[in-house]
């Protein structure tokens, strides 16, 4: 443990720091952090508070719906700020963890975009977090490289490389391992300041910028806070307003009511938006699950083509191209196949599905989680988007209600769906309190988020007693029967026995059994890694 004396601040390093980290951690970076921490943690916990608020009107029965009273920045004719050269052709993103070989893999792709996540498909061991900016300074100056142990193969940097966006932590989010006048770092900031202080002058002088994501936004409120953090970053650096750059992820059902404000908010920083399409089905479930009449399907039934999810990708596009922004589409989370060319064929093929709607429907790109999907998403955008972009498509015919946001995916409840959800939680749990946020698992790359829908959806079906198509209720003696099952068939399958695999079933045994949905599977879950030592 380490104590730093700043000038306004004392900062507590609570974790083993190698020589190498202090120069991430020095005095003028941990001095900025502790500037940004002091100015912004109140009103980080002041949004927090309000997502508690509006969860607990929506539970008394106010359902969410458009802002009547910012119903003037929707109806009034403003776009956001020019885009950057870098960001107008985004047909194709990767994303992916903080890893060394992954990132000169990503930037090697193909993809036009590379956004390295601190968030999702990252476990935030103390080592992951660090590790991840320095890569992230060495793959800006091009000094990254990769020797993988175990093939002998050596990894560099292409000539031409995909343009780089990090995505932060959620605000929901702390840092543990630093303390800052004797309080958790908001890991967002951690996460953000870091990055941003060691490279947005050396970003600048390659000719791009300091570009980010922003996950799990709800409300424009939260949009106008990052607007806040982005001129106090720039204004302390002397970097000119509007450097940063940023897409919004609109992962969230109740941010989808207000794709309008949260553009306007950050209009000078403003890169477009995302449709987050994992996180927002998780967010529907935990927001509205409490209700008994909108109980969810078989994960694998709620997709883009439903009404939901498409009226928020129709939406989203309307709403973007008419603010001048871009409008991303969502991930496809296959990765290939290589033992099994029929299943591999029948993945692709959805997959090419995918993106060819998204590209008919007026998106600007899309995401893919694995360099061997790069080529075929390209294909679709290159067919039906010849130009960067599709800014001039606005979308004119499309007029989303509330009604279409708010309806419910049809489909059935199965033993499969169950034992599924069951499974992927425990594997990925498993995984993440391992230090591995990003884990392939039957031929999809799962993430947090995907983890999240499986343990919300084991909640809702609990908490509502649900009928499976066999006409079996869902209920405590099924669910606490099917996860020791699906623990026996994991330790069943493995020659070595797992020490975490039992953490793994109680952290999602208590995010199952709540009355109330708990908010997010990571915080106990990062608390269990950070009591571990990790």
């Amino acid at each position: 443990m380490d104590t730093i004396a700043l000038s306004n601040a004392e900062i507590r390093i609570l974790a083993d720091c190698p020589d190498a980290y202090w120069d991430i951690l020095s005095p003028d970076a941990l001095d900025f952090i502790a500037m940004l921490h002091q100015r912004f943690a109140p009103a980080i916990e002041r949004r927090l508070a309000d997502r508690t608020w509006r969860r607990a009107e929506i539970r008394a029965g106010k359902l969410p719906d458009f802002r009547p009273e910012t119903q003037a920045i929707r109806d009034a004719d403003w776009r956001i700020a020019p885009l950057p050269e870098d960001l107008k052709d985004r047909r194709v993103e990767i994303t992916g963890p903080v890893t060394r070989k992954m990132i000169v893999n990503a930037l090697n792709s193909g993809a036009k975009v590379f956004m390295a996540d601190f968030e999702d498909a990252t476990a935030p061991h103390w080592a992951n977090m660090i590790e991840g900016q320095i890569n992230l300074r060495d793959a800006v100056r091009r000094k990254i490289d990769f020797n993988d142990p175990t093939t002998g193969k050596a990894y560099r940097l292409n000539d031409k490389t995909a343009t780089l966006l990090v995505r932060p932590r959620g605000l929901h989010l702390p840092e543990n391992h630093i303390l800052i006048d004797g309080k958790p770092a908001c890991g967002p900031l951690v996460d953000f300041g870091l990055y941003f202080f060691h490279n947005a002058r050396a970003l600048i002088a390659a000719g791009t910028g300091p570009y980010f994501y922003l996950p799990k936004l709800e409300s424009h409120l939260e949009a106008r806070l990052w607007n806040d953090i982005f001129i106090v970053a720039q204004d302390t650096l002397r970097l000119p307003r509007g450097t940063i750059k940023a897409t919004v992820l609109i992962e969230h059902i109740l941010a989808a009511f207000e794709m309008d404000e949260i553009l306007y908010e950050l209009r000078d920083h403003s890169a477009g938006l995302n449709c987050g399409r994992w996180d927002y089905i998780f967010s529907i479930i935990k927001t509205l699950g409490h209700d008994p009449a909108r109980v969810l399907p078989d994960r694998g039934l709620v997709t883009m083509t439903s009404r939901p999810l498409r009226s928020y990708s129709l939406l989203l596009i309307r709403t973007c191209h008419r603010r001048g922004a871009p409008a991303m589409g969502g991930m496809a989370a296959q990765i290939p196949i290589r033992d099994d060319e029929t299943a591999n064929r029948a993945a692709l093929d959805k997959v090419r599905a995918d993106k060819e709607r998204e590209a008919k429907d007026g998106h600007d790109g899309t995401w893919v989680a694995h360099p061997g999907l790069v080529g075929l998403a390209q294909e679709q955008f290159d067919l039906h988007m010849p130009g960067p972009n599709q800014l001039g498509n606005l979308r004119e015919d499309v007029a989303i209600t509330r009604e279409d946001l708010l309806a419910v995916p049809e489909g059935a409840i199965t033993e499969a769906g169950m034992r599924l959800n069951l499974n992927v939680g425990l594997l990925y749990i498993e995984a993440w309190l391992a230090g591995n946020g990003c884990v392939p698992l039957y031929n999809l790359m799962e993430d947090a988020a995907t983890a999240e829908i499986s343990r919300t959806q084991l909640w809702q079906w609990l908490r509502h007693g649900a009928k499976r198509d066999d006409g079996r209720i869902i209920d405590r003696a099924m669910f606490d029967r099917m996860l020791d099952e699906e623990v026996a068939k994991i330790r069943a399958g493995r020659k070595d026995g797992s020490t975490l695999l039992d953490e793994a079933a109680r952290l999602l045994r208590e995010g199952v059994l709540p009355p109330t949905c708990p908010e997010f599977l990571t915080l106990p879950a990062y608390q269990s890694v950070v009591d571990a030592g990790g």
